[in-house]
């Protein structure tokens, strides 16, 4: 069965819901099976109230910007149409699914919360158990990962939510590959020989010098990282 997961981000008025601060862009990554499909969701959203000038600062999106932009009760149902069934890969995952959250409630048909209808992993806390004692924003993870987020020079949700996907598959690449080892092993003694019928022999395509450097990168990487590299 397929596995399908958003990788998800918000950008807010300010940074608590209670004082009536409001969603105001949402940016998510579609991933089925750890790819990327390109069936991404991404909207700014007219807050109806004021952006707090520290907010600004963070994002640089301004009222002025989302005076046109539709109000959340206009894009709530295909949200959560888009996330429902899915498992939320969220960065600091308490702060947006407690945004999403309110707004759902303040809704004339009210939504159920988040965790009703979706899984959520928050890759704060996988990054904490990962690296303790390190920082873990994600500036920080994208320089352990190698991972050139200069264009960044102002948070924007989908934007941070591109780069997160790719510092997840990075940090859960290594648990990934040994448990799909693990489902190969265990299948093996149930799987039949297939025959395989052979018109003359087999084409050997060798791989250029180019492709050869950005496999010795790659293993460069993989060391880097502390990982063990066979082919060296």
């Amino acid at each position: 069965m397929a596995k399908r997961q958003i990788i998800l981000d918000t950008e807010t008025t300010g940074i608590n819901p209670r004082e009536g601060h409001r969603i105001i862009e949402i940016g998510c990554v579609e991933l089925i099976n750890r790819r990327f499909t390109g069936n991404n969701f991404h909207v700014y959203i007219n807050p109806e109230r004021e952006i707090e000038a520290e907010a600004i600062a963070v994002h640089g999106i301004t009222n002025q910007r989302l005076a046109d932009e539709p109000k959340f009760r206009q894009i709530a149902q295909s949200f959560f149409d888009y996330i429902q069934g899915a498992e939320l890969v969220i960065h600091n995952a308490a702060f947006d699914v407690g945004f999403i959250n309110h707004e759902f409630a303040k809704l004339q048909q009210a939504l159920p919360p988040v965790e009703q209808y979706c899984s959520v992993l928050d890759t704060l806390k996988l990054a904490r158990d990962l690296h303790p004692g390190q920082k873990n924003n994600l500036d920080a993870l994208c320089r352990r990962y190698d991972i050139n987020n200069s264009h960044r020079t102002l948070h924007g949700a989908l934007l941070d939510a591109e780069i997160l996907a790719d510092v997840y598959l990075l940090m859960t690449g290594g648990q990934v590959a040994l448990a799909l080892a693990a489902e190969q092993d265990a299948d093996a003694g149930e799987q039949q020989q297939l025959a395989i019928i052979r018109k003359g022999p087999l084409k050997v395509i060798r791989a250029n010098s180019e492709e050869l450097s950005a496999h010795e990168s790659r293993l460069q990487l993989v060391q880097k990282k502390g990982g063990r590299c066979l082919w060296h």
